[in-house]
């Protein structure tokens, strides 16, 4: 597969690394981190309706840009660079995945425009008790009523939804187990029976919740048989995750790079000591084969490319694996302190930390691409 980026990809990436580098600054990452809401509605208004991001995925019949998971890739390796707090990654990549994968055309019409606008925001409630991304641990269910279907169970590590106007849930039929009989539905956050409270997380950049449905009122997405959608949902996610972490690692090597020139000992700059340069050169190799693959992933799903589920579990697992230790070295490399609540390394160091297991782990998903080549 041949793969470059047009001049559009490479002036939208401009524009938006210079969009993030004002909005998304350390000091203002630190801030909005102390908050409940986890961002800033302005910023929010502002990368929605400027700069059409939370509609890039989204088909321009529902109010959307119509670009594919590449540009939607490109996005996330910035805000992963400028560690962005927004719902973004809830919303534009995993609801509006879902949604675009699951529901049928009278509710993408409903839903898509709001998700589209940034009006509305919606997130994904997969993960139960046990944290895992897996679908034999759904144990959330869903029986037909009246007025739709009764969700009924508890979701835990949910990404910002304590803003979201919107929950995806991932259920199933009772009496089902593993992939079978699970379904998508979309429930409203405010509707009876739906109870948020917010977890502590290490990465406080990141919000997660808890969600408890005491038989709240659900609409289905498309069909009762939401294996093949959900699936799919998931195989985006995990690119852009891959992204997402590509560009945070990339900053990370950066940060190494330029404290090794700054900081003097013995009268020379630590980057002039062969084994720290074999680190930096070792780092740099890591990150650019994470991104490499990261945009092959993204290109093989807009392709329709087959071993799509393979390169994306593959490069979910190597992008963690790369991430963590990109973060491991360059605290390291800024010695005591880079150990400190001062220093700036920490905060991606914990989202690197909690990106390595957000949608499976690395172990987990390495376990997926085997199965997806039948070995």
């Amino acid at each position: 597969m041949y793969f470059s980026f047009t001049d559009e990809q490479e002036e939208f990436r401009s524009v938006l690394r210079r969009f993030l580098t004002e909005k998304s600054s350390p000091i203002e990452v630190r801030r909005l981190m102390e908050t409940d809401e986890g961002y800033d509605k302005v910023v929010w208004q502002q990368l929605s309706k400027e700069l059409g991001l939370t509609a890039l995925a989204i088909p321009e019949e529902f109010g959307g840009s119509g670009f594919g998971v590449t540009e939607l890739a490109i996005a996330n390796e910035e805000m992963g660079r400028a560690l962005l707090c927004a719902p973004y990654f809830s919303s534009a990549v995993l609801a509006t995945t879902a949604i675009l994968r699951a529901a049928t055309k009278e509710q993408k019409t409903r839903w898509l425009p709001g998700l589209a606008s940034g009006d509305s925001i919606a997130t994904f409630a997969y993960a139960e008790q046990g944290g895992n991304w897996s679908d034999a641990e759904v144990a959330t269910t869903a029986e037909p009523a009246a007025d739709g279907y009764k969700v009924t169970g508890t979701k835990c590590f949910v990404t910002d939804g304590g803003v979201a106007n919107q929950i995806i849930v991932v259920a199933r039929k009772p009496g089902t187990v593993d992939s079978d009989g699970l379904m998508l539905l979309a429930v409203d956050a405010g509707a009876q029976g739906v109870a948020c409270s917010q977890m502590p997380a290490m990465d406080p950049t990141r919000k997660l919740s808890t969600i408890t449905f005491d038989a709240a009122q659900g609409e289905l997405l498309g069909t009762d048989d939401a294996g093949a959608a959900l699936a799919e949902t998931l195989q985006v996610a995990a690119v852009c995750l891959a992204h997402e972490m590509a560009g945070g690692a990339e900053r990370l090597l950066e940060s190494a790079v330029d404290y090794a020139k700054l900081r003097f000992q013995f009268g020379r700059p630590i980057g002039s000591f062969q084994s720290l340069k074999h680190k930096l050169a070792d780092m740099l190799m890591d990150v650019e084969l994470t991104k490499s693959g990261a945009y092959y992933a993204a290109a093989a799903v807009d392709e329709g490319d087959p071993e799509a589920p393979v390169t994306a579990a593959l490069i979910k697992a190597f992008a963690s694996d790369v991430y963590m230790q990109t973060a491991v070295h360059t605290v390291q490399i800024h010695g005591g302190i880079g150990f400190t609540w001062e220093n700036d390394t920490h905060l991606w160091f914990k989202r690197a930390k909690s990106s390595e297991v957000f949608l499976g782990t690395a172990a987990s998903h390495r376990e997926q691409m085997m199965r997806a080549m039948q070995v």
